[in-house]
């Protein structure tokens, strides 16, 4: 059975950080590319970041670059998220993604908000 859950959620402060994690089943994790997409309130679902199999190869959506940093450890089956500088409008639920097929977690929610 696939499994894929996000931790590291809560709520920061405008220009604080936090880390998201990602741990994942090995049979969709290993040797497949992973991905972060987030989805703000009343808004789609939206790309964030994305990891080649080996780590080599890293994507991110305009808005994140040079805030955001996207790594994984693959003996661990896990990927992370780190965001600096984290601004209102990155709230919203972020949800890790395999592209092994369509494999999603369910989600954790990051507010940036007074």
């Amino acid at each position: 059975q696939v499994q894929i859950m996000e931790y590291g959620g809560g709520l920061v402060q405008p220009g604080e950080s936090m880390r998201l994690a990602c741990a994942a089943s090995g049979s969709v994790f290993g040797g497949y590319q992973m991905g972060w997409h987030r989805q703000a309130p009343g808004k789609e679902r939206e790309f964030v970041a994305s990891i080649s199999w080996n780590g080599e190869n890293t994507n991110y959506e305009d808005s994140v670059k040079g805030r955001f940093t996207i790594s994984r450890i693959n003996d661990a089956n896990t990927m992370y998220l780190e965001m600096n500088n984290l601004q209102p409008e990155d709230t919203g639920v972020y949800y890790c993604r395999s592209y092994a097929g369509n494999y999603w977690g369910q989600g954790t929610q990051v507010t940036v908000g007074s």
